[in-house]
């Protein structure tokens, strides 16, 4: 359908034209304010032009005014302001402009001028995943969001398939010379299966969806089955596979050699079938077998050759040798290093030497546990779902499962494997020197319990030292890539112009994030049920100023409302911030709120507020701020506001300092959805100009509680 060259007049008559039809999609990592935001900006620069517009927002709380095939069929364009993969398939044969959230916040109306020039999008069209606008979609690299797609969607295959494994080995696993062996043909023997069928499919999994992130749905079979083949050592003749490492090359081959297919310009009859047919076979096949004879062969050789040299090495120094097979082990989880190292110790158990064993036994564990620990030190550091995926990896650390930690190698390989590594070594190196012995191939805890150790004081000791070093060596390192400004997940949200994720003693974000998810950060806000009229007295009790006379009604109006389901309310509204920097403010908010007695401690409080910060402003631009914590030193949530007659400086992305400051504070043991609907209503209304005029020109607390009342 070809765009009018500019807008059609909107008179009546025979001579009406037809109103130019647009739509749009917003969506960010987090899916909290800014997707409503760029949703409300647009929508109201198409109503200022005559234009019809149907905006759905992807939050955290699901898509919302979901765009029909009707809607689709009848558009002249669509704008999809993102920074997260959206699916374009949908919008074949449609004007599509791809941009960054931001965009849609600052640029609206010139959004809506170049949506009607933007070429067509086609069957085998470039992916979402890339917004052609500034952002946040500048800032965080394809490299990045893919890999971290990928690392989203392992994480439940790792959970389910190291339980199931976890729990059958200790119900239903005994001690022998060749490990813990379950009875064939039992029941436990089933649950093992399936776990481990879990176990194998995740790393296809995390290389399939790598790959999707950066060329789509062509690129999802030769990334899953790259993933496959790369952990199948036995199809290029090694004893091990590459694993997590192996799936991550792969991923990424995968996808941009899709991208450079696409690139290929073939007849018109053939395009139909290129994205379905021609491409996933064509990309399957040069990938599989580059993998097999080009990448399989050097890690067969490194597998052959680690062997030998250790097999050197077992007169050496039993510290040194224990710290070399902690590193290895320690490397890549499960891939060919950690192989070679496992399997040396088991070939000298039926010799009699099982000194190799127990080093190699004392590290297995070191690597999950660390990890978990590190996301139970430094909540904030992390995503709900790591923080919970922490929680697993503890309980597989103490059945020795390493691959409990490949997900948080996988998203932050610079900061996490080295850290693992360190402490592999230790535990390594002191089982070494202690003389730890393991009689059977296994290793964890769960070995010294079941009395397949000897040492076992020294062995705990051992593991206990490599798990805390791993755990400590990680937030350093974390925290060191984060002040340094680089993308972690958990922390994305926190980036410039990123939009609040409720975060605090523990930071959520992924994120991721989903593949890193906002509802990591979720909090229930119950109704509390609390009226304004209830508190009674003014906020400025000692204040001598005389009262501003209301409007008719409108006293009553903000008495009774219940504003943002009764969170604020008159004894959380302050006319007249004092504070002229940010951590005052953070500290004259946190005040306003302990009015309502839901604050046990203020000053933790405002330690988690300023901690959100660290990560990221909490300026959205237009003069607002929403700084906010997730923080047991509340009750339950409580929310204010504070204006600002000169503004404060909020380092907020259009550079406005910020006259609206609402802080919204939640302890951490709520959970759910509530407080996302309620961001996303402040976001939206916020976005009028109108609406933000009145809460600048309301006299007093009351007046303005009566402008908050709109809020619907």
């Amino acid at each position: 359908m070809t765009s009018p060259a500019g807008p059609p007049p909107t008179g009546s008559g025979d001579g009406e034209r037809k109103r130019l039809k647009l739509l749009a999609v917003t969506a960010c990592p987090t899916g909290i304010a800014h997707t409503y935001m760029a949703a409300e900006k647009l929508a109201q620069a198409a109503e200022s032009r005559g234009i019809d517009m149907k905006v759905e927002t992807q939050g955290s709380i699901g898509a919302e005014n979901v765009l029909g095939d009707n809607d689709v069929s009848t558009a002249d364009g669509i704008i999809v302001a993102a920074d997260k993969d959206v699916d374009l398939s949908r919008f074949v044969g449609k004007r599509v402009l791809t941009v960054g959230v931001a965009e849609g916040i600052r640029h609206p109306e010139r959004l809506i001028e170049q949506v009607r020039s933007a070429p067509v999008h086609t069957a085998d069209g470039a992916p979402s995943s890339a917004p052609a606008g500034g952002g946040r979609g500048g800032e965080r690299s394809v490299v990045y969001k893919a890999l971290m797609n990928g690392v989203s969607y392992m994480i439940p295959f790792v959970v389910v398939g190291g339980l199931l494994i976890a729990v059958s080995l200790a119900l239903g696993g005994d001690a022998t010379a060749k490990g813990y062996v379950i009875p064939e043909g039992s029941f436990w023997a089933d649950v093992n299966q399936i776990g481990v069928i879990g176990f194998q499919l995740m790393i296809p999994i995390l290389s399939g969806y790598i790959a999707y992130a950066i060329a789509d749905r062509p690129a999802l079979v030769p990334g899953m089955i790259g993933g496959w083949i790369a952990n199948t050592g036995s199809l290029y003749d090694s004893e091990a596979g590459a694993g997590f490492i192996g799936a991550i090359v792969t991923g990424f081959l995968a996808g941009y050699l899709v991208l450079g297919i696409k690139q290929v310009k073939v007849p018109r009859f053939v395009q139909p079938i290129m994205p379905i047919i021609v491409i996933p076979i064509v990309a399957t096949t040069a990938l599989g077998l580059f993998f097999i004879y080009v990448v399989g062969k050097p890690i067969s050789w490194v597998f052959e050759h680690l062997t030998s040299w250790l097999s050197g090495m077992t007169g050496t120094s039993a510290v040194l040798l224990g710290a070399i097979l902690g590193l290895m082990i320690a490397f890549d989880m499960g891939g060919p290093v950690n192989k070679t190292a496992f399997l040396f110790g088991t070939g000298l158990i039926a010799t009699g030497n099982q000194t190799v064993m127990g080093m190699c036994a004392a590290a297995i564990p070191v690597m999950p546990l660390g990890q978990g620990l590190a996301t139970l030190i430094r909540k904030r550091l992390y995503t709900e779902q790591e923080r919970e995926t922490g929680l697993a990896a503890l309980f597989m650390g103490c059945f020795g499962i390493s691959e409990g930690a490949i997900p948080f190698a996988a998203a932050r390989p610079a900061q996490v494997i080295p850290a693992n590594m360190l402490g592999g070594a230790v535990a390594g190196a002191v089982a070494g020197l202690a003389g730890v012995e393991d009689a059977v191939p296994h290793g964890g805890p769960i070995v010294a319990l079941l009395g397949a150790v000897s040492g076992v004081p020294m062995f705990f000791v051992a593991v206990v030292i490599g798990t805390v070093v791993t755990a400590v060596t990680t937030v350093l390192l974390v925290g060191f890539g984060e002040r340094g400004g680089a993308e972690a997940p958990g922390v994305g949200a926190g980036l410039p112009g990123a939009e609040p994720v409720l975060v605090g003693a523990g930071v959520g974000a992924p994120g991721a994030e989903e593949p890193v998810s906002a509802r990591g950060a979720g909090v229930a806000v119950p109704a509390q049920g609390t009226e304004a009229a209830g508190y009674g007295q003014s906020a400025h009790a000692d204040d001598d100023r005389p009262e501003q006379p209301d409007e008719p009604g409108q006293a009553d109006q903000a008495d009774q409302a219940e504003v943002l389901s009764g969170y604020l309310t008159r004894q959380t509204v302050e006319v007249r911030l004092e504070a002229s920097d940010k951590e005052a403010a953070i500290r004259e908010l946190a005040g306003l709120l302990a009015r309502t007695g839901r604050v046990g401690d203020v000053d933790e409080l405002v330690r988690a507020a300023l901690r959100r910060e660290e990560q990221g402003t909490t300026g959205l631009g237009e003069e607002i701020a929403i700084p906010h914590a997730k923080t047991d030193a509340v009750t339950s949530p409580v929310v204010g506001f504070a204006r600002s007659s000169e503004g404060v400086e909020w380092g907020s992305s259009d550079g406005t300092k910020a006259r609206l400051v609402f802080m919204i504070a939640v302890p951490e043991a709520a959970a759910g959805d509530e407080h996302l609907r309620i961001l996303a209503l402040l976001s939206r209304k916020l976005m009028d100009g109108g609406f933000r005029e009145r809460l600048l020109a309301a006299p007093d607390e009351r007046a303005v509680l009566g402008v908050l009342a709109e809020i619907r």
